[in-house]
């Protein structure tokens, strides 16, 4: 027969262990998703364009972030400057090519966490062919329950700044500027939970 005293100090030991929260799986919603980015066109104006139909998966693990990811994919379909006359320049061969280029990607190689929600994101973006390392400064916006779909939800913003001509999209540079701003806003859903069976 087990002794009582053992069985309650293994019970205080249980209550005691740290509760570690698994890393949780995101999809993008990619109605409340937004990737926009900015540029100078000759010094006189400033102006942006979307990334619409963004699809994407993010992991977060809120005891480690480090062990986070994100993977992003966005079709040039999806481009638009509100301007059509730009929207089918841009996707021409002395711009992205979409043609033959459809598809823009991002990949995190490394998250790096930093205070009150903020995040550094090392990753690969691939655009025009092209490959290079971007980092994105990040910040948290909130983790906890989407209340209108009663499931798990995450969002974030963030932001980054490229020069285009090292994705071989350098046409009218210095005229139109080479620096390009990116912000993205991010929401995410988890899966939704197993109803709790009944007894």
């Amino acid at each position: 027969m087990r002794s009582p005293v053992l069985t309650l100090v293994a019970s205080l030991a249980l209550l005691s262990a740290p509760v570690f929260a698994a890393p949780m799986t995101y999809k993008l919603d990619p109605g409340h998703t937004q990737v926009r980015f900015c540029w100078n066109h000759f010094g006189f104006s400033n102006p942006c364009a979307n990334m619409n139909t963004i699809r994407g998966t993010l992991v977060y693990d809120p005891q480690d972030p480090a062990r986070s990811s994100v993977t992003v994919s966005m079709p040039m379909s999806g481009l638009d400057t509100h301007v059509p006359a730009l929207d089918s320049h841009l996707k021409e061969a002395d711009f992205f090519n979409a043609a033959k280029f459809p598809v823009i990607t991002y990949r995190s190689t490394r998250v790096i966490p930093g205070h009150d929600g903020n995040l550094t994101i090392e990753g690969d973006l691939t655009a025009h062919g092209v490959t290079r390392e971007v980092t994105l400064h990040a910040h948290l916006n909130k983790i906890g329950e989407q209340a209108m779909l009663q499931r798990p939800a995450i969002g974030f913003n963030a932001t980054a700044e490229i020069q285009r001509s090292d994705f071989g999209v350098g046409a009218y540079v210095p005229m139109v500027s080479n620096a390009v701003h990116i912000s993205i806003t991010v929401e995410a859903d988890g899966p939704k939970p197993a109803p709790m069976a009944k007894h």
